[in-house]
């Protein structure tokens, strides 16, 4: 069993950034890619982003490119996800997720634990 859990959530402006972390249990982490996800309310869980098990691929939802940035720590059993310029349409909650696959994948069937989620709020 792996459990995941999620901090750095908060209130913040527009324009304003969040560095997210997510702690992985077990001794696997390292061999499988990680990803972000998030879900607004009334909405469908969203991918948002995903990286190797190595760090040394990452894929992006269009709508974050450019402001979000994936890393990942093997050694601390970490993933982290660095948001900039933040926008009211970026609130939701963020889960964090461990991935089947070693490369990472966008859609959430493709993950086998999520965590229970950080909320982000970003005012206007």
């Amino acid at each position: 069993q792996v459990q995941l859990v999620e901090s750095g959530g908060g209130l913040v402006q527009a324009g304003g950034s969040l560095r997210l972390s997510c702690a992985a249990s077990g001794r696997t982490f390292s061999s499988y890619a990680m990803g972000w996800f998030r879900q607004a309310p009334g909405e469908e869980r969203e991918f948002v982003a995903t990286i190797s098990w190595s760090g040394g691929s990452t894929d992006y939802a269009d709508s974050v490119k450019g402001r979000f940035t994936i890393s990942r720590d093997n050694a601390k059993n970490t993933v982290y996800l660095e948001m900039n310029s933040l926008k009211p349409e970026d609130t939701a909650v963020y889960y964090c997720a461990r991935c089947r696959l070693r490369v990472g994948a966008r859609t959430p069937y493709d993950y086998d634990f999520f965590g229970p989620g950080t909320q982000v709020t970003v005012s206007s």
